[in-house]
């Protein structure tokens, strides 16, 4: 079994920050394929950031330069830190693990961006 819980949603005005965090259930130490998509209202889901055992990055272009994402494997936890946030990045963010070619998920955790 493979349980990925995210926290650290919540409601933030434009300009505003928040870190999300993805604790897993698992160690993380070799998992390569790991990271963050989000779900707009009326919108497909869609990659955010990705990271690799090797701490390898890559972020679409809408969050480049805003959030950051990052792993701490002692903690078995993988974070992104969102920054200068839009109402366009309001969403519900998701936590995915790939592992032995299965596809894992969180449940998800809101992020609002509005004034």
């Amino acid at each position: 079994q493979v349980q990925l819980v995210e926290s650290g949603g919540g409601l933030v005005q434009p300009g505003g920050s928040l870190r999300l965090s993805c604790a897993a259930s698992l160690s993380i130490s070799s998992i390569n394929t790991m990271g963050w998509y989000r779900q707009a209202p009326g919108k497909e889901r869609e990659l955010v950031a990705t990271i690799g055992s090797a701490d390898s990055k890559n972020y679409a272009e809408a969050v480049k330069g805003r959030f950051t994402i990052s792993r701490d494997n002692a903690k078995n936890t993988v974070y992104l830190q969102m920054n200068s946030l839009k109402p366009e990045d309001t969403a519900v963010y998701y936590c995915y693990l790939r592992r032995l070619l299965t596809n894992y998920w969180g449940q998800g955790t809101q992020v609002t961006v509005s004034s």
